[in-house]
């Protein structure tokens, strides 16, 4: 079963089809990005502010996020937690 994490301001990613949570901060994923967003291939879940990771996904399409990478991957490792608190914390 596919578990769906928060990765942010209500945006919600499957885990089933994530290859790769990354810091956008080297040169290759820079270029990446700037083509999955020529290309349309780029979601902006980051409502304005700085993005913090990238998740990359099964079908060629990336995934911005505000939160850190470590963030994200603590979520995705907690499973059912992780899922738990993020509700909580929106109420």
């Amino acid at each position: 079963m596919n578990k769906l994490i928060h990765v942010g301001f209500g945006n919600i990613v499957n885990t089933g089809k994530l290859i790769a949570i990354v810091s956008p901060d080297s040169a290759p994923i820079k270029r990446m990005v700037q083509s999955a967003k020529e290309t349309g291939l780029a979601i902006d879940a980051t409502q304005g502010r700085k993005t913090k990771s990238v998740l990359v996904m099964e079908n060629s399409q990336i995934v911005l996020s505000a939160l850190l990478p470590e963030t994200i991957a603590g979520r995705a490792q907690s499973g059912q937690e992780g899922q738990e608190e993020s509700e909580e914390d929106e109420d």
